[in-house]
């Protein structure tokens, strides 16, 4: 009825939630659960909030952001111009974090930053760019350890305990509603980001999304995972070469 598929995520973590749902709900079974849903919309919302996992920051793990900048900006000077898609943004720390380093490096102005979620609440959370304040040492940690060159508070204003993101970030992105499940390739990518998506899946969603990437990547392209996830055992695995194997960056090779 809403256009969404969990059969193949990762089945003990789906079951978890929807019963962590249907008791906060104090509904006591699955069919009441599912009679809910299908008759109120927001129902279906909140549902939908438990079953997707939204746990983002600033420069995750920036050892991964510090060799982008060191192995993947270089190639990124000499295209004319740039086209990265970040998958399952979530509330899009991520993708502010890539649009600074992107205007550190001078690149920002030749690069569209494609922004998609399954969730178009989440996605309204992240075209707002405003986060709490207390938020900021380790968003600043994070930012140094990942090799930014200026001040990172130079980036935001506080306003009543919220930083609020200067808007020229979000000139270049484009946020849009994607389901890696149901949805195809709707562009060619320089640079694909999926981090800490596909360890929901299971093995069938996860070779599934492999394919939507590499068609979705250009020649030599890269693709940046999360660091409980990889390319191998994937069906295209021997079409990637590991960058950095360590910070999960490959590059497409054929």
């Amino acid at each position: 009825m809403y256009g969404y598929d969990f059969r193949n995520y990762a089945y003990p973590s789906i079951r978890r939630r929807i019963w962590h749902r249907v008791n906060a709900w104090r509904l006591g079974s699955i069919s009441a659960l599912q009679e809910k849903v299908l008759h109120d919309a927001r129902s279906m919302e909140s549902l939908l909030s438990s079953l997707i996992i939204n746990v983002t920051e600033m420069y995750r793990d920036p050892e991964l952001f510090l060799a982008f900048r060191k192995l993947v900006v270089p190639v990124l000077r000499t295209y004319p111009f740039i086209r990265i898609w970040h998958a399952g943004c979530s509330t899009g720390e991520e993708v502010l974090s890539m649009a600074i380093l992107l205007h550190e490096e001078g690149l920002y102005d030749k690069a569209r930053i494609y922004a998609t979620d399954i969730s178009e609440e989440v996605l309204n959370r992240a075209r707002e760019a405003v986060f709490p304040l207390r938020k900021m040492q380790d968003y600043t940690r994070n930012y140094l350890l990942a090799g930014g060159t200026g001040g990172f508070s130079e980036y935001y204003a506080v306003k009543n305990e919220e930083v609020h993101f200067h808007r020229f970030l979000l000139d270049n992105v484009v946020f849009a509603q994607h389901n890696l499940v149901t949805d195809q390739s709707f562009n060619e990518f320089n640079v694909i980001f999926c981090r800490n998506v596909l360890i929901y899946f299971n093995k069938t969603l996860q070779d599934q999304v492999h394919r939507l990437f590499y068609e979705s990547l250009s020649p030599l392209g890269i693709l940046a995972l999360g660091t409980r996830e990889s390319i191998n055992f994937s069906h295209h695995a021997d079409d990637y070469e590991a960058l950095d194997s360590r910070e999960k960056l490959y590059r497409k090779i054929r």
